[in-house]
């Protein structure tokens, strides 16, 4: 993860980049009539990639169907589509490591490493780095081709800032005191934002929050939970104190949606959210603060270890085993939308993947603050299939902790109480 961090960390330093609409799909048709079925979630570097992969809809004999959702409703569809072994309404999903770790569990993904090596030159897929590739590989089986990576970052409203002569936040203490001289500024609803409306949410950011504290979910020799420690009490404890001076109730209801429209309608001064949503504070379309919105690294949680508050992960195009679509034929399409001019387009969205495309200078005004995000933050998410029910059990319990029905400790004691047994259930602890 290190040597991922470190080579994301060198691609990310670009300037900003033009979207190219001249980049056309160039399949050969297929003998018959055929569907690819595609599901993902939005937001805008997906959406271009989405566009991208329907202009394979002017090839002959084939058309391609595209659906985004939000992130939790993709989810659970595709969960529930894929668990029972059954056939998949799609050919081709968007998904990310943890999502790969679910449904290669379900024996839904098909391995692409054949299909890597065969396409290997033609597609130039070593320019995509190894350990971009390694992200995406489970057991030695590559279950994704990677079109981007992301964190978490701050946006803020740099006019809000100078006006009361505040300096940009660089720990979780300073976001506190930063929300206390904006709490009476009248031009927003809040201070401040960070995602968790949800449990998932709640669990990304504890995350973030405990490994800072130098804690983790898991023994690494059993299997049993130790996110219930004493750096995991600190860790929800400095996150409660977030939520209880800088958001109150209302900031519980914000999703990333809505972080993203309060800074863009400036009724927020200042966010932690997906670096993946810079692109749409420069679009006039969307933005009222179009050059306003500033970015800087996310804050430490614990400022004695200097660890950021980001995380690292990729977003992958991945070929379902039951889609009813020729394998080939599937994984050429996602070629053709992740080429080297489909990914100089993608640039202006979000952080791409392929090594020619960042060293040609393409990319975001926030790509600075994402380098030092990522770089500094505490890596990826485990992709041990005993962390995903942990992080089940997590998000069903801290959000209690929010709503003050339970304490940092109790919250975590709960959530450890339900990993045990669904894990010992499951074969991932001895009974």
């Amino acid at each position: 993860m290190k040597k991922l961090l470190v080579l994301i960390t060198i691609l990310l330093l670009v300037i900003p980049v033009y979207a190219d609409d001249m980049d056309p799909c160039e399949l050969d048709a297929p003998m018959d009539a055929t569907e690819i079925n595609f599901m993902g979630w939005a937001f805008p570097i997906t959406e271009f990639f989405a566009a991208e992969l329907e202009k394979c809809n002017e090839v002959d004999n084939l058309t391609v169907n595209v659906q985004l959702l939000d992130s939790a409703s993709s989810e659970e569809q595709a969960n529930l589509a894929l668990a029972g072994g059954g056939d998949s309404p799609w050919a081709i999903l968007h998904t990310v490591p943890s999502r790969m770790v679910t449904l290669s569990g379900f024996d839904a993904l098909l391995p692409l490493n054949d299909l890597v090596e065969e396409y290997r030159e033609e597609y130039n897929l070593d320019d995509i780095p190894q350990p971009v590739w390694d992200a995406a590989t489970i057991d030695g089986n590559i279950y994704g081709v990677p079109f981007m990576s992301n964190t978490m970052h701050l946006f803020y409203r740099t006019d809000l800032f100078e006006k009361h002569g505040l300096e940009v936040p660089t720990t979780y203490d300073e976001v506190i005191d930063a929300c206390a001289v904006l709490a009476d500024e009248p031009s927003v609803d809040l201070p401040f934002t960070m995602n968790l409306h949800a449990g998932w949410a709640w669990e990304i950011e504890f995350m973030h929050f405990i490994r800072s504290f130098g804690g983790k979910y898991l023994n690494d020799e059993d299997n049993t939970p130790i996110f219930n420690s004493d750096e995991g009490v600190a860790a929800l404890t400095k996150m409660k104190e977030v939520v209880d001076g800088c958001m109150g109730p209302e900031g519980l209801t914000y999703s990333i949606d809505d972080s993203e429209i309060g800074m863009e309608t400036g009724t927020l001064a200042f966010v932690h959210i997906w670096a993946s949503r810079a692109a749409n504070m420069d679009d006039p379309e969307k933005s009222d603060y179009v050059g306003i919105i500033g970015f800087a690294p996310s804050p430490a949680p614990n400022p004695d270890s200097g660890i950021l508050g980001g995380s690292a992960w990729i977003d992958a195009y991945s070929i379902t085993k039951r889609g009813g679509v020729d394998y080939d034929l599937a994984f050429r399409a996602i070629m053709e939308t992740f080429d080297f001019e489909g990914q100089v387009g993608g640039s202006a969205h979000g952080a791409i993947v392929r090594s020619s495309v960042s060293e040609a200078g393409h990319g975001g005004r926030n790509m600075p603050a994402f380098a030092v995000s990522l770089g500094q933050g505490v890596g990826g998410n485990s992709l041990n299939p005993a962390a995903a029910l942990a992080r089940i059990a997590l998000g069903n319990w801290l959000p209690l902790v929010g709503t003050g029905d339970l304490s940092p400790e109790e919250a975590l004691d709960s959530a450890a109480e339900e990993y045990t047994a669904e894990a010992t259930a499951q074969g991932y602890i001895e009974g």
